[in-house]
């Protein structure tokens, strides 16, 4: 007796609901109609009273109840407790219906794994399938009360061909105070095994698969088993039913309209008919009633699920798929489709607007002129040429000018610092012991020594030239791009630590102007050190040039190390935008620092000419 209008709502239109309102079978008003009538003619009794009958002092007092009723009925919970309940009983409501036992896998179990098509292998068959459907008979007859009606002894199920009369004997033989619908389950995994021993069930691995399906048939009945003895508890629907009879039982007495004159605050109006009211009942009270109607789904209510339905439907389907089905496959063909790829099924007009292309994914339509929207960057050129992702994070990193090409990005923040050199692999960052001074000025890699630069070494990034408060932004060039410093750890340094302390202690001499005669003589000392540990094959080059090399170098770590302290407010503050930078294609050259002296590449091989002439 399932109320079904899902073609009524199948598509929303203009008042899509509204054909459903006018509807009587499974409504709201079938259900409530009674109660509001009662509870308007009441409403009405007491309001002829008030006017008619009482006396003025009555009506006093009336009134003055009506005001005390109104204020403190409002303090009832009846929404919370109402709205609570109901939404617990859908919920039970619903996991019955998913509980419901269907015997379809086990049909196309038996169907395709019993064998034999002889008049033994078809009783085999079919009793396993009525075994099933019995199992589900004798639980519908004890939770339902339409089925209880339709087969109230067992007398009737053996008339209608459930259970034979040798079997009912048997049945009746087992004396148990319990529910004994699992007695066919258990006809059922003996006769299975008894198949599987005669050949007819050829794999234990099918015999396990039927067993297991049927474990699961059996489980669907004693879920519904178990929400027939277990329900909701009573004090739970007593709590809701009182909350809201009693709430509208106030409402009949303070929601009565009183007597203008008298100045009553909400009591201006006098309509006779408290139309909120009443939707305040019918709504309460139908919720009340959804809860009601749904408690128990095997009842007889319009919206009750429709178990004689399918004991019939159950029992029809499953012999006929074990028995008339069994074996008969249709003969094979080749299909309409055969050699051709593009398979594409037909459409009718009224179908044709359905008929739509395959999606591919939301970026699928997402040109590259759209992701480079705005950005005034040459596509074609491969330095450009990129994600946004990748835009992003040049962004946020320290740009460089669009000729120097050949010097990798770096990234801020991370620990693996192997991801931020991508040099060729001949190059490692500090110069080892075995190497002469006269090599390149970069820092370079080693093949062998990239164990040094281990995940705990980190990454900084620091401006090569000083900023101050008074500097104006100014745009970046290929001298003051931001120096990268390594520090690694202890563990990997080796000797090489003692080198690099020794140089930092020679900065910080050399900072101070009255120290100049003890700087040079380090200098020498570290020139000498380090000239001693080089390959013995190698050409030296003199202490005067070694120690002038590394003097600079040792002052461009100490500015280094120096603007690396400073405020990165400031400093960001001199870094140019991406567009700004890109726009510009010529470089412009790096503002002269005034604490370090500037001198071309020209004047420096110049000075190393002459001061190997001279020694």
């Amino acid at each position: 007796m399932t109320v079904t209008y899902s073609s009524k709502v199948a598509n929303a239109t203009f008042f899509g609901f509204h054909r459903l309102l006018v509807r009587w079978r499974g409504s709201i008003y079938k259900l409530l109609y009674r109660e509001f009538l009662v509870f308007a003619l009441l409403y009405s009794i007491l309001s002829i009273v008030y006017r008619w009958v009482l006396t003025d002092p009555q009506k006093r007092l009336f009134e003055k109840l009506s005001i005390y009723c109104d204020r403190y009925a409002e303090q009832i919970p009846v929404t919370f407790v109402l709205g609570f309940y109901v939404t617990l009983v859908v919920n039970r409501w619903w996991n019955q219906f998913q509980n419901l036992p269907w015997p379809d896998r086990l049909m196309f179990l038996i169907s395709s794994c019993v064998q034999g098509r002889d008049e033994q292998g078809r009783l085999l068959r079919r009793t396993l399938m009525r075994y099933v459907n019995l199992t589900s008979l004798l639980i519908f007859r004890s939770v339902s009360t339409a089925v209880c009606k339709r087969f109230p002894t067992i007398d009737h199920v053996v008339e209608a061909g459930f259970m034979t009369t040798e079997e009912r004997k048997i049945f009746e033989n087992l004396k148990s105070p319990h529910l004994k619908y699992w007695v066919p389950v258990v006809w059922f995994t003996n006769l299975a095994s008894k198949a599987r021993k005669e050949g007819r069930i050829q794999d234990s691995v099918d015999l396990q698969t039927i067993l297991n399906e049927m474990n699961r048939f059996r489980s669907w009945c004693s879920t519904l088993f178990g929400y027939d003895w277990v329900g909701i508890p009573l004090v739970y629907t007593q709590v809701v039913t009182l909350a809201v009879y009693t709430f509208f039982s106030a409402c009949i007495i303070g929601r009565q309209f009183l007597d203008p004159a008298q100045g009553y605050q909400g009591h201006d109006l006098d309509l006779y008919v408290p139309v909120f009211t009443l939707l305040q009942f019918f709504f309460y009270s139908g919720w009340l009633k959804v809860a009601e109607q749904l408690i128990n789904p095997f009842g007889e209510d319009d919206d009750d699920f429709e178990p004689n339905w399918c004991i019939d439907r159950n029992l029809q389907v499953s012999l006929m798929a074990v028995d008339e089905m069994h074996m008969n496959i249709p003969h094979m063909t080749k299909d309409i489709y055969w050699n051709d790829p593009d398979v594409r099924p037909p459409y009718t007009r009224a179908a044709a607007d359905y008929c739509i292309p395959s999606f591919l994914g939301s970026t699928t339509d997402m040109g590259l002129s759209e992701v480079l929207q705005g950005e005034e960057i040459d596509i074609q050129d491969p330095w450009h040429r990129g994600s946004v992702l990748g835009r992003m994070r040049r962004l946020l990193s320290v740009q460089e000018p669009p000729d120097l090409r050949i010097r990798p990005s770096f990234k801020r923040h991370s620990s693996d610092i192997t991801s931020f050199f991508p040099f060729a692999p001949e190059h490692r960052v500090h110069p080892g012991p075995e190497e002469s001074m006269v090599g390149h000025h970069r820092p370079y890699f080693h093949p062998h020594q990239q164990h040094v630069l281990d995940t705990l070494g980190t990454l900084r990034e620091v401006n090569s030239t000083p900023s101050s408060p008074e500097t104006p932004a100014r745009s970046l060039s290929h001298k003051s791009v931001p120096t990268v410093e390594v520090n690694k750890g202890e563990s990997h340094l080796g000797n090489h630590d003692n080198s690099v302390a020794q140089e930092s202690s020679v900065l910080n001499a050399s900072s101070e102007p009255d120290q100049t005669p003890k700087t040079e003589a380090r200098l020498e000392e570290l020139c000498g050190e380090e000239l001693s540990g080089a390959d013995s094959s190698a050409e030296r080059e003199p202490k005067k040039f070694c120690s002038r090399s590394l003097a600079e170098r040792m002052k461009k770590r100490q500015l280094s190390f120096q603007l690396s302290r400073q405020n990165s407010r400031s400093s960001m503050g001199s870094l140019p935008s991406p567009k700004a930078l890109l726009k510009k294609k010529a470089p412009i050259a790096a503002p002269q620092s005034p604490d370090v002296p500037q001198t071309t590449d020209a004047e420096e091989a110049s000075n190393q000419e002459k001061e190997q002439k001279n020694n």
